[in-house]
């Protein structure tokens, strides 16, 4: 669906004033390279001014590289243009597709007309998603008198009525509290897993990605620093993962030889630990018995941090 092969993008900016101006480069992208099959959940992610947006914005055919194949579906999006747009969905999270001062509803029917779609297909879509995003008690609401979890579901709407093959997603659940979050977050899934939608997921909220995408793309100062399965990123590059275990009865010592304890307390006791779970676990059941344990991942967002921080980068790590 997305092929990305040897993106690069500068942009040139000039400081100073009239005769000691100067002209400075900055390479937002640098180089970058991957591939999304189609009806896959990617995350994209970075720290503001990593090169996201950029690459989002070659991806929906807003820019045109400096050099470097880009094609998604098959069309070169800035070369493809109308075609490409009618072919995706987009939701910012600051943003809205909706006609401001318009009911969710007549906005809906205008981008009937807009994208061409049947009668008969719009009417479908519409009551599906009414239904799975719970739009009625808002339909025939203007959208500027919309909380924002609701103009959030009244956007994802908007951005999937004419069938996408491709959604970009950015920020898709700021600000919104735990329950909205969760009910855009099934309606996500369920777009991918029913539809075959391709979905490309911009955001800060490590949250949405643990829900949504397996698989992760990392990026920082333009380059690609990871690019593999979330589950990958935390088994390899994580600090250390935690079994928690608490025992059958008092244990004054519970340190176990070939495991870090970071705690005891109370009968309690937490280790730490590297690679598969099984050795550890037999390790603790043979020191005491144990009446309950848990094993914990390691912390995505501090994994991440490090990689954003550059002790990846240093090591190689692609």
């Amino acid at each position: 669906m997305i092929h990305v092969e040897h993106l690069h993008k500068t942009f040139t900016t000039r400081t100073g004033r009239f005769l000691s101006a100067q002209r400075r480069t900055h390479e937002a992208v640098r180089d970058v390279s991957f591939h999304i099959p189609r009806g896959e959940i990617v995350g994209y992610l970075g720290p503001n001014g990593a090169g996201k947006s950029t690459t989002v914005k070659i991806l929906t055919g807003l820019l045109v590289p400096d050099s470097g194949v880009v094609t998604v579906g098959g069309l070169t999006p800035w070369q493809d243009r109308r075609r490409h747009v009618a072919r995706l969905g987009a939701v910012f999270g600051q943003r809205t597709t909706l006609w401001w001062d318009l009911p969710v509803i007549e906005s809906l029917r205008l981008l009937r007309h807009v994208y061409r779609i049947p009668h008969a297909r719009w009417q479908e879509n519409l009551d599906t998603f009414t239904d799975l995003l719970d739009l009625g008690p808002f339909l025939h609401t203007p959208a500027r008198a919309l909380s924002l979890g609701q103009r959030m579901r009244a956007d994802l709407a908007a951005a999937l009525l004419h069938d996408p093959e491709l959604l970009f997603l950015d920020e898709p659940t700021v600000g919104l509290d735990v329950v909205a979050k969760e009910r855009l977050r099934e309606f996500i899934a369920h777009v991918g897993r029913e539809r075959g939608v391709t979905v490309l997921l911009t955001t800060h909220d490590l949250g949405d990605v643990q829900r949504l995408a397996g698989r992760v793309l990392i990026i920082d100062h333009g380059q690609l620093l990871f690019d593999g399965q979330l589950a990958h990123l935390q088994a390899q590059y994580g600090s250390h993962r935690e079994l928690h275990v608490e025992f059958s009865e008092p244990v004054p010592d519970a340190s176990v030889p070939g495991l870090t304890l970071l705690s005891q307390e109370a009968g309690r006791a937490t280790y730490a630990f590297a690679g598969a779970a099984a050795d550890p676990i037999a390790r603790v059941t043979a020191h005491a018995p144990v009446r309950d344990l848990t094993v914990r991942e390691p912390d995505i967002e501090a994994t991440i941090r490090r990689i954003y921080e550059g002790d990846l980068l240093r090591a190689g790590v692609r």
